[in-house]
């Protein structure tokens, strides 16, 4: 920096305040960015921001960077800054994560340093593709990132921004706003930031609420989030009745027939498969659920039973077109879109979705002779599926798509005479058989083989994966039976199969295994 002051000319080493703001697509981080500049230029600071936008990993990480200095103490000084560009890493002062794994994103790159940094942070999370791409489990570990956070920083202040920009129907920048206000990052009063939300003069009302409760619970976050945020505990709905006559009949059969340690699982399992398809469905769900029943052991708290009522469900609500068609054309679905965006009642939103439908999708959703029909003949298929095979953007909120896919999902009604439901049926029977026979044998065995059935998943080329899979862990299974250890190797190939989608883990698992039997 230069002063120029009585016709000197002359260098100043004050160093200038480094902010950076890690943010994605959606979040504002522009608008915050322009707040954060407009705020120091009115209180007569030098700013400047730029910004290097992303991939599109979680809808387009961004990094922005501002760098302001406060007047001079001698009005006569003029001043020509010399501002960088980018943040380099150990001299950035306050870094705001709009996401929790943006705020690890900063300190991987060496923005935050122990001696300096405010980190300000979301604790909520948007999954990167690598996360949700993992059969498994591939949510990145939260831990880690708070122990780093607090080993890396002078201070961390975090909390749930995007709830409180819902709980205010505001957007989560001017949540990080206000917890950068109580931060004391910038030696501006409460009053300031809000004057330039108002001067900005867009969603000024709602932007206040949200930089009222960003203010507020940044005053409490050090303290409160002394460990990572535990994940809430899973609810499942409770064996009630509802006010529907079929449905509570299901119900009143459900309490009698099986034990209270059983009722939330079955609750939750019964509820899916009448959703699925129908009261009848629901009938057979029961049916099944009982025969499983049958042949439990009280004294372990009918913990079969409960894992039996889970992967039953699981395996009867599997997912075909018909299916995709309901849950696309459900009105709570353009609601939760609406929320999502924060649209509001005068905004129109529309969706767009991109389906590739194959072949085998389409022959599975007809009836069975037809569908067998279809498949036995091989240059028939072929021809066909050159019609079918091909991505599609359909918006599902203009009238002639909603009315394809809606009839669509009507047509569920048939479910029960198609090629894929046969199929299913005869799978999932066979299973349940495997599993029974285990049980006379091996009780924690068979449980490991109830839970394998978590592979099987989605449909086209998800669901045959995860299908081979399964089919696989069944095969060791029974080769496995009369072992001290069958379970452990059961539960050790389930693992291993959620680790990748080519099954290059499983393969691992499964040659140890062939080794020693």
């Amino acid at each position: 920096m230069m002063n120029v002051a009585a016709g000197r000319t002359a260098l100043d080493t004050t160093r200038p305040l480094a902010i950076a703001v890690m943010a994605m697509g959606g979040q504002g981080g522009g608008v915050l960015v322009d707040w954060i500049v407009e705020l120091c230029q009115a209180q007569g600071w030098v700013a400047q921001s730029t910004s290097v936008p992303g991939v599109a990993q979680r809808t387009g990480a961004t990094v922005y960077y501002i760098e302001t200095l406060p007047p001079p103490l001698d009005a006569a000084i003029r001043l020509r800054p010399v501002l960088s560009l980018m943040a380099v890493p150990g001299e950035v002062d306050v870094v705001i994560g709009a996401e929790l794994m943006e705020a690890a994103r900063a300190i991987q790159r060496g923005l935050v340093t122990p001696n300096r940094t405010t980190l300000i942070a979301s604790s909520h999370r948007a999954y990167a593709v690598s996360e949700k791409q993992v059969p498994g489990d591939g949510i990145g570990n939260a831990d880690l990132v708070y122990a780093a956070a607090r080993a890396s920083t002078k201070r961390f202040i975090a909390f749930d921004m995007e709830e409180a920009a819902k709980q205010s129907g505001s957007a989560i920048s001017a949540v990080l706003f206000g917890a950068l206000s109580a931060s004391k990052a910038l030696p501006f009063p409460r009053s300031v930031f809000e004057a330039t939300i108002r001067a900005a003069g867009i969603g000024v009302e709602a932007s206040l609420r949200a930089f009222a409760l960003g203010f507020e619970r940044a005053d409490m976050a050090e303290v409160r989030w002394s460990a990572a945020p535990s994940a809430p505990a899973k609810r499942f709905p409770a064996l009630q009745f509802v006010g529907h006559a079929a449905y509570d009949a299901l119900i009143a059969r459900a309490r009698t027939k099986f034990p209270e340690p059983t009722h939330d699982m079955i609750a939750a399992g019964l509820q899916r498969a009448v959703d699925f398809q129908d009261i009848n469905y629901g009938t057979e769900y029961l049916d099944l659920a009982a025969g499983m029943l049958a042949i439990d052991k009280p004294a372990r708290d009918y913990a079969f039973t409960r894992t039996a009522a889970k992967y039953i469900a699981v395996a009867m609500a599997y997912d075909d077109v018909y299916r995709v068609a309901d849950l696309k054309t459900r009105g709570s679905r353009f609601e939760r879109v609406r929320a999502e965006v924060a649209a509001t009642a005068d905004q129109l939103v529309y969706t767009t979705e991109f389906m590739h439908p194959r072949m085998d999708e389409v022959t599975g959703s007809l009836p069975f002779a037809l569908g067998r029909f279809i498949e036995d003949r091989p240059a028939l298929f072929r021809l066909l599926d050159t019609i079918v095979n091909r991505g599609r953007r359909v918006k599902s909120g203009g009238i002639r798509w909603f009315v394809a896919l809606y009839v669509l999902a009507g047509l569920k009604r048939f479910r029960r005479g198609t090629l894929r439901h046969a199929r299913e049926v005869k799978h999932r029977d066979a299973w349940l058989a495997r599993v029974k026979a285990a049980a006379e044998k091996d009780h924690d065995l068979a449980i490991e083989m109830l839970v394998a059935r978590r592979l099987v998943k989605g449909y086209s080329d998800t669901h045959t994966r995860g299908q081979s899979k399964f089919d696989r862990i069944m095969d060791i299974a029974a080769r496995l039976e009369g072992r001290a250890d069958a379970a452990d190797w059961v539960r050790r190939s389930r693992e291993a199969a959620l680790q990748d989608e080519e099954g290059a883990a499983l393969s691992g698992v499964l040659k140890t295994i062939e080794s020693f039997l």
